[in-house]
């Protein structure tokens, strides 16, 4: 069975970090394209950042945000700085095949909620 679980969010004010962890099991991270999405209420889902083989982040959080793995610990992370209150949003990690990443992501976590405040 496969589980992602996030954790590491939080309230923070505008100009924190915080760090974001996705564990994974049943699924192994070093062979795998994963991903950080989050959604806003009454927005649609974002795409945050993907690793596979090299990464993408998404415009907004550019130069910001930072994704890494651990493959010792088959974990995800999404490590984030000088957060703005648009950054406020469920974070969800999710992972695909690499070869049919393109094609989207098929394992989701529950998510972590993450809150910036001015």
């Amino acid at each position: 069975q496969v589980q992602l679980v996030e954790s590491g969010g939080g309230s923070v004010q505008a100009g924190g970090s915080l760090r974001l962890s996705c564990v994974v099991s049943g699924y192994t991270v070093s062979s795998a394209c994963m991903g950080w999405f989050r959604q806003a209420p009454g927005k649609e889902r974002e795409g945050v950042a993907t690793i596979n083989g090299y990464t993408t982040f998404g415009d907004s959080v550019k130069g910001r945000f930072a994704i890494s793995k651990d493959n010792v610990k088959n974990t995800l992370y999404l490590q984030m700085s000088n957060l703005k209150p648009e950054d406020t949003a469920m974070y969800y990690c999710a992972a695909a095949p690499r070869v049919t990443c393109s094609r989207g992501f098929v394992y989701w976590g529950q998510g972590t909620q993450v809150t910036v405040s001015s």
